[in-house]
């Protein structure tokens, strides 16, 4: 068997181990060991495995991942994303589908905290959900727009995959997360301007709110919100301003939020020990699927793969266009099984050498990937955040209502793919600000 045929044998059985629930990691690590032992030998591969996965995981770039899910567990934890929704429903509640409106803006907000989709769906389902249940709301919208809304996480600085992608792509990071506000912003206005219509068109969707809210209340409601945008504010203006670096932002963004729950008292020993402990389980799975990744990489390297597939695009003489579509399908069908995290880090060896030989701006498609990715979130049948919306919701909503009221988002997300990929300055304008 030659090198490439070994190299594509290796990746449909790693696909076929992960489709069968394996993990992630374990599976793109002993698919590769198997595939260098077959290409080289034995020890070669033991000698492949001593030394790459230390030097990936040892980066210091990639110490900005645990800081960042510590920022998030800490505000999550210590209740700073308390009387969120509330002021966002005070604000928005005049508008058609006004408490839909509201939850993309409080998902929104709460996923640039948090970093993490699935934190923002799972908290966002208990307290939104069940306050547009208690008005009338269609079930479908209800659910729908939280388990939409929580990809934002995704795309939203700051953005674990945006991280990881820069760290693979050799892109800046700083750029990737100030290249993700203006399409983040366009997607939730596409969401909300959706719901509106919708609503408008079929007020028994949303039925009016009559509460009246007090100028002091909205008052009160708006002074439980600021540590969330002094938050998140910290972290990318310092960015932008090239005062720190990602890396360091990462630090800089958890210490803040230990800062502020501290002076809100919400910072005790056992907020603290909850919030350590959830940054210790979800660094040690991103990690373990980094190292599968790495070795993943020097396995196709040498199988020849990612030169083939290039070399097979240069051929075609195909155009950035086909090129994105051709990832579209591949993440639409994969994306229905395989978390997002591990889709992107398994395709990437495959993506970038054909980028790099197309000369693709890599800040442009590593926001496309993304977006493709948040699709992938909530696509059947195993939309990732749907899943964690009927866990969170219980049996007040059937799995098939959710996943269609989530059609209507997935549309939007299309229409902002469309956008991006023919407006590539709505994701390059603001990094272009940093150069």
């Amino acid at each position: 068997m030659s090198n490439l045929a070994i190299g594509f044998t290796g990746l449909g059985v790693a696909l076929l181990l992960i489709m069968l629930r394996f993990h992630i990691g374990l599976a793109l690590g002993l698919v590769s060991i198997v595939g260098i032992s077959a290409i080289l030998n034995f020890k070669a591969a033991l000698g492949i495995i001593t030394a790459v996965p230390y030097a990936f995981v040892g980066d210091w770039n990639l110490s900005a991942i645990p800081m960042f899910l510590l920022m998030g567990f800490v505000a999550s934890s210590t209740g700073l994303t308390t009387g969120l929704f509330r002021a966002m429903r005070m604000l928005l509640s005049f508008l058609p589908g006004g408490l839909a409106v509201a939850s993309v803006g409080a998902s929104a907000i709460f996923a640039a905290a948090s970093g993490s989709s699935i934190a923002t769906s799972a908290a966002m389902a208990r307290i939104a959900t069940p306050e547009m249940l208690k008005y009338g709301y269609h079930p479908g919208l209800a659910s729908g727009v939280i388990a939409a809304s929580g990809t934002l996480g995704s795309l939203i600085p700051p953005s674990i995959l945006l991280l990881l992608y820069g760290y693979f792509a050799g892109a800046s990071v700083g750029q990737l997360f100030i290249a993700g506000i203006m399409p983040g912003v366009l997607s939730m206005l596409l969401y909300s301007g959706m719901i509106v219509a919708r609503c408008t068109l079929n007020p028994a969707l949303a039925p009016k709110i009559e509460d009246e809210t007090t100028k002091r209340e909205l008052v009160e409601a708006l002074r439980e919100v600021w540590p969330l945008p002094v938050l998140i504010l910290s972290v990318l203006i310092g960015i932008f301003m090239g005062v720190f670096t990602p890396t360091q932002a990462g630090a800089i963004g958890a210490g803040v939020a230990m800062a502020i729950a501290a002076v809100r008292r919400g910072l005790t020993i056992t907020t603290f020990w909850s919030a350590m402990k959830d940054t210790l389980h979800g660094t040690a799975g991103i990690f373990l699927v980094i190292i599968g990744t790495s070795l993943l990489t020097r396995f196709l390297a040498l199988s020849q793969v990612p030169t083939f597939i290039s070399s097979y695009f240069i051929a075609l003489d195909a155009g950035p266009l086909l090129f994105i579509l051709a990832i579209a399908a591949i993440f639409l069908l994969l994306g229905m099984f395989v978390d997002s995290i591990g889709l992107m880090l398994l395709t990437l060896p495959i993506i970038l050498p054909v980028a790099h030989s197309t000369d693709m701006n890599l800040i442009w498609l590593g926001i496309m990937l993304v977006k493709l990715l948040e699709v992938g979130l909530v696509t059947p049948p195993v939309g990732l955040n749907v899943y964690v919306i009927k866990s969170a919701l219980g049996d007040k909503i059937g799995l098939t209502t959710i996943f269609r009221g989530v059609t209507w988002f997935i549309a939007m997300d299309f229409v902002a793919l469309a956008l991006i990929g023919t407006f590539p300055m709505i994701a390059l304008y603001l990094p272009g600000l940093m150069q």
